[in-house]
């Protein structure tokens, strides 16, 4: 008797779980040519150096929208032109580092087309694409859909990673 509640309760919180769905859906943006460095590396990556970029972006719902989608792409208009704006043809170069100035003064003669940022590396690049695209999808979707991860690649070897996980 025990073991046949014992089977009912395992198998009504199983079906509870069952219950709780999300859809989800990717986007991807390739070959973004920039070039950045790290002035704190101890390293090669102290060195102004180039990647082609690419995102990989993941949106959810727990409802699909009227046309069936987690979200419509067609409405990440701004996400694609702030990629492009931050990271096409670009020198990203850390808010911090010593030759800001330096850099600023570059940009101002047309030597290089340069984006401030708080961190250049690939998961903080990936954290600040993450929060953009979920603001954005948030927005544009009444907050029925949100971007909950982002994966920045350099090249075909390394990546950077940003999510949004539950407690």
């Amino acid at each position: 008797m025990e073991e046949n509640i014992l089977i009912e309760y395992i198998s009504s919180e199983f079906k509870g779980n069952m219950s709780e769905h999300r859809y989800t859906c990717t986007k991807q943006y390739f070959n973004l040519t920039c070039a950045h460095r790290q002035h704190g590396h101890d390293g090669h990556c102290r060195f102004i150096h180039g990647y082609s970029r690419s995102f990989k972006f993941y949106f959810a719902c727990h409802e699909l929208d009227s046309n069936h989608y987690v979200f419509d792409f067609g409405k990440l208009k701004e996400l694609k032109e702030h990629l492009e704006y931050m990271c096409d043809h670009t020198l990203l170069i850390n808010e911090q580092d010593p030759y800001l100035e330096m850099f600023k003064d570059m940009h101002e003669k047309g030597l290089c087309n340069l984006r401030v940022v708080k961190n250049c590396g690939a998961e903080a690049m990936a954290k600040y694409f993450l929060d953009f695209a979920n603001e954005l999808v948030r927005r544009k979707s009444d907050n029925r859909a949100w971007c909950y991860k982002v994966i920045q690649w350099e090249n075909d070897k390394n990546s950077g990673t940003a999510e949004f996980i539950s407690n």
